[in-house]
C-alpha cells in the first residue's frame, strides 16, 4: 500500500537477548508495506531519563512508548512507530525508541554500543538524550560516539589509516539533537545570554591543555564536531514541580505539566517536523519504509555475524533487492501500457512500434527512478531484454491478429466466388472473363476494407495463390478464347502474381527497416536516460562532497580560532584530497559517464539486435527487387 499501514501502538523492531539481536518479523512486514520515503527520528540515552516520553510526542499520542515508573529499563531493544508524517505529504514518520544505555543489569556493555550504532545508521535525526546539563560528565557517557570508527564502515574496503573511511561518515550521518532534561541552570555565558545551540557548541570546546585527562575529555566533543555537522540543542525544565506525578506523566492532565515545559516540547517537535530530513543514502538515494527494513535485517546480521556493519555492502544488497523490483515493475507498466493502448491489428507495424517506443520509455523512466547502484548495467540489460521480448510477442500477437481478420473478410468476400466456381458457373464460354471480373470485385472490396493490418497483403496473396490452378483450368475451358488470348491471360496472370510477390517483398524490407530503426531508437533511449541519470549521480556525488569539504574548512577554521594548530593542521591532507577529488571531477565531467554509455552501447546491441532470420529474409527480397 502507498501510504502503509497504521501502528495504533509501537511494536519491537530489534530484539535483545541473551546477547544477540533479532529483527521482529511482524516489525519487518509493517516496514515492508511503506513505499513512501521516511523521516526516521532514533532517540538514544541513558535509562530512565525520559526518552520515550518525547518519542510520544512526536507520535502525537500521550500513550504508546512505555515510559515506566520505577528505576529499572522500560524499553528494551528497538522499538517502532511508524505514523504519517505531519508536515511531509507522502512521508510516513519512523519514531526509534532505544533501550536505555548504561543499564545495570546488562551485563555486556558492548550492547550499549550497537545499539547505538544501529540508531546511527538507521535514523536521518539522532536524539540524546541526557539529564540536568552538559557537562565534561555527560560528555563522557557519550563514549559511545568514540566508538562509531570501530563500529561502523563506510566502505567495503578502507584505506589502512581509516581516514577516508571517517571522513565518508559525514555524507551519510543524521543530524545531531542533544535534548537535555530537567535543566535548571541559566543560559547564560560570561553574564550575556545565549541561545540552546550556543550552550552547546560551547560545551563541545576542546579543553586546552596536553595532559592526559584533557585529551581523553576532548575525545567525545571531537567525534561529535567531526562526525555531526549539523547540530541542535533544546533545554527542558522539570514537566512538573509535583515529585509525586512524575513517575506517571502520561496519565496527567496536560494543565498539570508545568507551561514552560509544554512550550518546550512543543517547540522540539516543531523543529523535527520541519527540519526533520528524509532519510537518504549516498547519492541522494531516497530511504522508503520497506528499503529501510532491509538495512536493518542487513545490520543487525552483520553484528549478529561479528562483522562490522557497512554501508557500501547494505546498499549494495538494498541495491540488488530494489533494482529486481525496480525491472518487474518497469516491465509490468511496459505490459499493461501496451495492452492498454493497442487495438489488435494495428493498421500498419509503425503503429504498434510507436506505442512500443511511447511505453518504452515510460518503463525505462521507471526503472532509472526506482533503480540504483546498477554500475555493471545488469539490470538494465535485464529490462532491455525483457522489453524486447514482450514486443515480439506483441509483434506476433499483431501478425496473429491481422492474419485472422483478413482470413475471415477474404472468405466472406470470396463466398460467392467459391460457390459459383463449384456450380461450374464459371466452365462456359466466357467464363474466364467474368471470372476474372468476379476476383477483381473481390480485390477492390478488400482493399476497401480497412484497418487490416501487417498481414493484409500477405494473406490475400496467398488468397491468390489458392486460385491459380482454378483460374487455370477456368481459362482452358474458355472455349470463346483463342490459344492467343489464352497466352496473353496467362502472362498476364504470371506479371499479375509476380507484382503481388514484389509489393510483398518491399513490405517486409519496409518493416524489417523498421524493426531496425526501432531497435536503435531503443538503444538511443536507454542511452539518454541512463546519461541522464549517471551525470544527477555525478551531481549529487559532488554536493555530498562539497558539503563534506566545506564542513571540514569551517572545523579546520574553528581547531585554528581555539589554538589547536596542529589538528588544523592534521586536517589540511583531508580537505586538500576532498579539493582535488572536487575539481578532478568538474574538469573531468564526461569521460567516465561516456565509457560507461560506450559500454552499454556495445552490449545492449547485442540484445536488441534484429533477429538474423529477418536480416536473411530482407536481404533476400532486396535482392530479387533487382533482379
Amino acid at each position: 500500500m502507498a501510504s502503509g499501514p497504521i501502528m495504533l501502538v509501537p511494536i519491537c523492531l530489534v530484539e535483545n537477548k541473551n546477547e544477540q539481536m533479532f529483527v521482529n518479523q511482524k516489525a519487518l512486514k509493517i516496514l515492508n508495506r511503506i513505499s513512501q520515503p521516511v523521516v526516521v527520528v532514533a532517540i538514544v540515552g541513558l535509562y530512565r531519563t525520559g526518552k520515550s516520553y518525547l518519542m510520544n510526542c512526536l507520535a502525537r499520542e500521550k500513550l504508546g512508548f512505555p515510559l515506566g515508573s520505577t528505576v529499572q529499563s522500560e524499553t528494551k531493544g528497538i522499538w517502532m512507530w511508524c505514523v504519517p508524517h505531519p508536515s511531509k505529504p507522502n512521508h510516513t514518520l519512523v519514531l526509534l525508541d532505544t533501550e536505555g544505555l548504561g543499564d545495570v543489569e546488562k551485563g555486556d556493555s558492548k550492547n550499549d554500543s550497537w545499539i547505538f550504532a544501529l540508531a546511527v545508521l538507521l535514523s536521518s535525526a539522532l536524539v540524546y538524550n541526557s539529564m540536568s546539563t552538559i557537562n565534561n560528565d555527560a560528555l563522557e557517557k557519550l563514549h559511545y560516539v568514540t566508538e562509531l570508527t570501530e563500529l561502523i564502515r563506510a566502505k567495503s574496503s578502507p584505506t589502512p589509516d581509516g581516514v577516508e573511511d571517517s571522513t565518508e561518515f559525514v555524507s551519510f550521518f543524521p543530524d545531531f539533537i542533544w535534548t537535555v532534561r530537567d535543566f535548571t541552570l541559566e543560559l547564560k555565558l560570561n553574564g550575556c545570554p545565549i541561545t540552546e545551540d550556543e550552550y552547546l557548541e560551547n560545551a563541545l570546546k576542546l579543553i586546552p591543555g596536553l595532559n592526559p585527562k584533557a585529551e581523553i575529555s576532548n575525545v567525545p566533543r571531537e567525534c561529535i564536531r567531526h562526525f555531526f555537522p549539523k547540530r541542535k540543542c533544546f533545554v527542558f525544565d522539570r514537566p512538573t514541580k509535583e515529585t509525586e506525578l512524575l513517575p506517571h506523566i502520561e496519565t496527567i492532565l496536560e494543565s498539570e505539566l508545568d507551561p514552560k515545559f509544554r512550550e518546550q516540547s512543543v517547540k522540539f517537535c516543531h523543529y523535527i517536523f520541519t527540519h526533520g530530513k528524509t532519510k537518504t543514502l549516498k547519492e541522494g538515494v531516497e530511504v522508503t519504509g520497506n528499503r529501510l527494513g532491509t538495512l536493518v535485517v542487513t545490520y543487525v546480521d552483520a553484528i549478529n555475524s561479528g562483522t562490522v556493519p557497512c554501508l557500501e555492502n547494505a546498499v549494495t544488497t538494498l541495491a540488488e533487492h530494489e533494482n529486481s523490483a525496480a525491472v518487474q515493475k518497469a516491465a509490468d507498466h511496459y505490459s499493461e501500457q501496451m495492452a492498454q493502448r493497442v487495438t489488435f491489428p494495428t493498421d500498419t507495424l509503425q503503429e504498434l512500434l510507436d506505442l512500443h517506443a511511447a511505453c518504452e520509455r515510460e518503463a525505462i523512466a521507471i526503472f532509472m527512478e526506482k533503480s540504483f547502484r546498477d554500475d555493471q548495467r545488469e539490470f538494465q540489460k535485464k529490462l532491455m531484454e525483457i522489453i524486447k521480448n514482450k514486443k515480439e510477442s506483441f509483434l506476433l500477437r499483431n501478425e496473429e491478429a491481422s492474419v485472422k481478420y483478413c482470413q475471415y473478410i477474404v472468405d466472406q468476400l470470396s463466398k460467392d466466388l467459391m460457390e459459383n466456381i463449384s456450380e461450374g458457373n464459371f466452365s462456359v464460354p466466357g467464363g474466364h472473363t467474368e471470372y476474372t471480373k468476379a476476383k477483381q470485385k473481390i480485390e477492390q472490396r478488400y482493399c476497401e476494407v480497412p484497418r487490416k493490418g501487417v498481414k493484409a497483403t500477405e494473406v490475400f496473396q496467398h488468397f491468390l495463390q489458392s486460385q491459380a490452378s482454378i483460374e487455370k483450368f477456368i481459362l482452358q475451358a474458355d472455349r470463346a478464347l483463342t490459344q492467343g488470348e489464352k497466352d496473353i491471360a496467362v502472362e498476364r496472370a504470371k506479371n499479375e502474381v509476380a507484382g503481388k510477390e514484389q509489393e510483398l517483398m518491399k513490405q517486409m524490407l519496409q518493416e524489417q527497416e523498421q524493426q531496425m530503426e526501432a531497435q536503435r531508437k531503443s538503444l538511443e533511449e536507454n542511452l539518454a536516460q541512463l546519461k541522464k541519470k549517471l551525470e544527477q549521480e555525478r551531481d549529487e556525488a559532488l554536493r555530498e562532497q562539497t558539503n563534506v569539504l566545506e564542513h571540514k574548512m569551517r572545523l579546520q577554521e574553528t581547531w585554528l580560532k581555539e589554538g589547536f594548530k596542529k589538528k588544523s593542521d592534521e586536517m589540511e591532507a583531508e580537505i586538500n584530497r576532498l579539493r582535488d577529488f572536487i575539481e578532478s571531477t568538474r574538469k573531468d565531467k564526461t569521460p567516465w559517464i561516456s565509457q560507461a554509455l560506450d559500454k552499454l552501447g556495445d552490449e545492449a546491441t547485442a540484445i536488441l539486435s534484429v533477429p538474423a532470420k529477418l536480416v536473411g529474409m530482407g536481404v533476400k527480397a532486396l535482392g530479387s527487387l533487382f533482379k
